[in-house]
C-alpha cells in the first residue's frame, strides 16, 4: 500500500469532485424523474467513500513519501491541484445537505457539511494565496506553461461561495446568518477577480503558442468551473437573501442572479464550444485516456447547477432544457471517466506513472549544440 501511493498526486481529488457533482447537480434538476434522487444519494455516498479513501492514501503519501510530496508543491504543473482537495471537501459537504440527508438524517448532514465546509474553505483560501505565491517566488513558470490548471486554486473559494449559503438557514437568525452570507459573497468576489486575472494568460497561451499538449487538452473544460460555479453562487445568494438581509440588498441579489448569470452562462456556452473543438482535434491526433478526463465532469456539473439557478430566477424553459441536456453530458462523461479510471487502477497503469497523470509537462526548450530541440 505504501509503495502504491508513491505517485498519488492531489489531482486524484478531481474524481471526488466529479462524483459529488453528479449527485448534487442531479438533485437540483428542474424536473422530477422517478428514482433519480435515490440514485443521486447513492452517488453522493460513493463520493464520500472516495474522499475518505483518498484522504487516507494522501496521508500515507505525506508520511512515507515526503520528498515526493514536497516536489509536488514545488512543481508549477502539480501545485495548483491542491485546490482540488478543498473543492472535494466542499463538494461532498454540500452534497450531504442536498441529498445525503435522505440517508443520514438532517442533523448529521448539517454537522458533516459544517465540518467539511469549514475545513474546505480554510484549505481553499490557503491554496488561493499559497499556490500563486509559490508560482511567483519558487516555480518561475513561463508564459508558455500557462494552462487552465492554474485556475484550480483560485476557483476553490468560489465553491465555498456557492455552497456556504446552504448552511445559512441552520444558523441563528441575525448576525450569524448575515455574516456567513456576506462572507460567501466576499469569497465570490475574490475568486472572480482572481480568475479574471488568470484567464487572459490561459487564452493568450492558446492563441500565441497553439493547442495544449494532447493529454492536457481536456483541462480546457476547467474554465467552465468558475463560470458555472459563479452563476450558481449568485443564484443561491438570491435564494437565501430574503429574510437574512434587509431590503434593498435582498432584492439586489435577485437582480444580480439574472443580470450576472445570463451573460456569464452565455460565455460558458461559447467556451464549451471552443473546448469541445480542441478535444475533437486532440482525439483525432491520438488523445487517449488520462486523469485529465475528469475535467469533463465537475466543471460541466457547475454549469448544470448554474443553468438550474437561472431557470428558477427567470422562469424560462430554455434554461430548464439546458440544465437537463448538460446533465446528460455530465453523466456520460462521469461514466466514461469512472470506468476508465477503475480499469487503470486494476491494471496498475495510473499509479505507475513517474508523475501525476494530470501534471503538465514542462516545455522542452533546451537546445543541443546543433540547434535541435532536446
Amino acid at each position: 500500500m505504501v509503495t502504491a501511493v508513491r505517485h498519488l498526486g492531489p489531482n486524484w481529488y478531481a474524481a471526488v469532485m466529479g462524483t459529488a457533482a453528479v449527485a448534487t447537480a442531479g438533485a437540483g434538476l428542474p424536473v422530477h424523474v422517478p428514482g433519480l434522487r435515490t440514485a443521486c444519494t447513492a452517488v453522493w455516498a460513493l463520493s464520500l467513500v472516495l474522499l475518505l479513501t483518498l484522504l487516507t492514501a494522501r496521508a500515507l503519501h505525506w508520511t512515507h513519501h515526503r520528498d515526493q510530496a514536497r516536489a509536488h508543491l514545488l512543481d508549477p504543473a502539480t501545485a495548483p491541484f491542491y485546490g482540488c482537495l478543498a473543492m472535494a471537501l466542499l463538494a461532498v459537504g454540500g452534497g450531504a445537505i442536498t441529498v445525503g440527508r435522505d440517508w443520514i438524517g438532517d442533523e448529521a448532514a448539517v454537522v458533516l457539511d459544517a465540518v467539511l465546509f469549514g475545513v474546505g474553505t480554510a484549505v481553499g483560501l490557503a491554496a488561493a494565496v499559497a499556490v500563486p505565491y509559490l508560482m511567483a517566488v519558487r516555480h518561475r513558470a513561463e508564459p508558455s506553461q500557462a494552462t487552465p490548471v492554474w485556475l484550480l486554486p483560485l476557483v476553490a473559494p468560489m465553491v465555498s461561495a456557492a455552497l456556504g449559503p446552504l448552511l445559512v438557514p441552520h444558523l441563528p437568525p441575525g448576525q450569524a446568518q448575515e455574516t456567513l452570507l456576506l462572507a460567501c459573497f466576499a469569497m465570490f468576489g475574490l475568486s472572480l477577480l482572481a480568475t479574471l486575472l488568470m484567464l487572459p494568460l490561459v487564452f493568450a497561451r492558446l492563441i500565441t503558442q497553439g493547442p495544449l499538449p494532447l493529454v492536457l487538452t481536456p483541462t480546457l473544460f476547467l474554465v467552465l468551473g468558475p463560470l458555472g460555479q459563479s452563476t450558481t453562487a449568485v443564484g443561491t445568494f438570491a435564494d437565501v437573501a430574503p429574510g437574512v438581509l434587509p431590503p434593498p440588498y435582498s432584492e439586489g441579489f435577485g437582480l444580480l442572479a439574472v443580470l450576472y448569470g445570463v451573460p456569464v452562462m452565455g460565455f460558458a456556452l461559447l467556451w464549451s464550444g471552443l473546448a469541445t473543438a480542441h478535444v475533437l482535434r486532440a482525439r483525432r491526433h491520438g488523445l487517449g485516456f488520462a486523469m485529465t478526463w475528469w475535467a469533463f465532469t465537475f466543471p460541466v456539473g457547475t454549469c448544470v447547477t448554474g443553468a438550474g439557478a437561472l431557470a428558477r430566477h427567470t422562469g424560462l424553459v430554455v434554461y430548464e432544457i439546458l440544465a437537463i441536456g448538460l446533465y446528460g453530458v455530465l453523466v456520460a462523461a462521469w461514466t466514461v471517466a469512472a470506468v476508465r479510471t477503475a480499469r487503470g487502477l486494476l491494471n496498475g497503469t495510473l499509479l505507475a506513472a513517474p508523475r501525476p497523470a494530470l501534471a503538465a509537462p514542462r516545455p522542452a526548450t533546451a537546445r543541443t549544440t546543433s540547434g535541435a530541440v532536446r
